[in-house]
């Protein structure tokens, strides 16, 4: 199956569950800060910080601390920080991969980080590259189903703005699109009045690996290591969880 994985579908509900609230908000910080450094403060004048800005106020983030990380970041408080992107490679149980997005001031630190939490979880860091190509860097948006919303209406809404796809799943339709079309994509859906759930830019595999329920945990476990450290943005993986196992995984937990 194209897209994000069932997994994605169950990242998404843990996360609604039982959301790491300062985490979250410190993610947002981060990318508000690099934006507001690279491409000045105004949001009217830097694409950047603006779609920084909006997904920050849409999980609620709070108005003050995005004041005061967009000053921060545009060197207007005298504390500024710079922060690296790294991407790490690994690998998981029977044949998954994950890839490790990361924004840090100190390198080093993040490495040392990833390493433990990867080699503690029972994965392997991977050479560059040996993993990287099983993705492809896309725009994602999600759209929840509603009541008379179909695969059509969706298509019809993002069609001019170069969507690639638009898959339906057990809940929601998801619509890819080249990265640099992504905010065309979401005006599209805001102009036919669609709600959407997320946009985001996500290294996307066709190359799926299933996981048995014994794997699962093994991956839960990883994939759980990983997001627990501060420096990390985003976890990508070709990993799927059969419908099965997903319900096992829930009577389980």
């Amino acid at each position: 199956m194209a897209g994000h994985s069932k997994w994605a579908n169950t990242k998404h509900r843990k996360a609604a569950v039982d959301a790491k609230r300062a985490k979250i908000n410190a993610r947002y910080i981060k990318q508000i800060e690099v934006a507001a450094r690279n491409g000045g403060p105004d949001t009217d004048g830097n694409p950047a910080l603006d779609l920084a800005v909006s997904k920050a106020k849409k999980e609620s983030v709070p108005n003050d601390n995005i004041d005061r990380a967009i000053k921060r970041g545009a060197g207007l408080t005298g504390d500024t920080v710079e922060y690296e992107e790294v991407t790490y490679e690994v690998r998981g149980p029977a044949g998954s991969a994950l890839l490790v997005e990361c924004l840090t001031d100190n390198r080093n630190r993040a490495a040392a980080e990833v390493r433990t939490a990867v080699t503690r979880s029972g994965g392997t860091l991977a050479d560059p590259g040996s993993v990287a190509y099983m993705f492809q860097r896309k725009g994602v948006v999600t759209v929840p189903h509603a009541e008379g919303l179909t695969e059509d209406d969706v298509l019809a809404a993002v069609l001019e703005a170069g969507v690639e796809d638009v898959l339906e799943q057990e809940n929601r339709f998801e619509v890819q699109a080249e990265p640099s079309d992504l905010q065309a994509v979401t005006s599209g859906l805001e102009e036919a009045g669609i709600e959407y759930d997320s946009d985001e830019v996500a290294f996307i595999s066709d190359m799926k690996v299933d996981l048995e329920l014994s794997d699962a945990k093994k991956f839960l476990k990883l994939h759980d290591a990983l997001d627990d450290l501060d420096d990390v943005q985003a976890i990508h993986t070709n990993a799927d969880l059969s419908q099965e196992t997903l319900d096992a995984l829930d009577a389980e937990s």
